[in-house]
């Protein structure tokens, strides 16, 4: 493991063991709204792809209704953005509370767990889905040579306002030159990006 690698597991642990005592109460308001406003689990719990394509489980707090696998099916002639993902401005699969939680990324406090556990870090490329990444150009599966993270370029950037094959350049431009001074412009950066809510849906 590289310095660079060492010293970023270090300030993931730590900051992360932080930011679960701080978000802690805030976590626990949202669980509460979740499951008073719809029946199903709170948290999502969605196979990803972390470094070098390593399956894990990734959570989130749940913001759609329990039937929005089988929707999706239905929407797919909806997808707003060409490339392997799927994303929609007004998604009907998303709940009222899930779209304020999304709006503001709280769906993603949960993954803070994830990184304690060593599966994604606090700066790195969003962690695929595996029919995603099944459907990567060979140039593609280059954002896939470092470990995963809560935020990277593409989330203050504008996310899901950037085409798929811009987002996925910024991923390779990140991971070809990651370092500490990136990875700590990068989360100041997501403060303004998460607060604007710019090309969050």
């Amino acid at each position: 493991m590289s310095f660079y690698e060492s010293t970023k597991r270090v300030v993931d642990v730590v900051a992360t063991c932080a930011g679960l005592v701080v978000a802690a109460p805030l976590m626990l308001l949202v669980a509460i709204a979740i499951k008073l406003e719809s029946p199903g689990p709170v948290l999502f719990r969605h196979m990803r792809l972390g470094k070098d394509g390593r399956p894990f489980v990734m959570l989130k707090f749940r913001s759609m209704y329990q039937e929005a696998p089988v929707l999706q099916v239905q929407l797919l002639a909806d997808n707003e953005i060409p490339g392997p993902v799927f994303k929609i401005r007004s998604d009907p699969r998303i709940t009222r509370v899930g779209r304020i939680v999304r709006k503001y990324s709280l769906d993603e406090l949960p993954q803070l767990w994830n990184i304690l556990c060593g599966q994604m870090s606090l700066v790195g490329p969003r962690p695929p889905i595996p029919d995603e990444v099944a459907r990567y150009e060979p140039w593609q599966r280059e954002r896939l040579a470092v470990k995963p993270g809560l935020t990277c370029t593409w989330q203050v950037s504008g996310r899901s306002d950037i085409p798929f094959d811009e987002w996925v350049r910024m991923d390779i431009q990140y991971v070809r030159s990651c370092g500490l001074l990136q990875d700590l412009k990068l989360l100041l950066l997501t403060v303004p990006a998460v607060i604007t809510t710019r090309g969050a849906y």
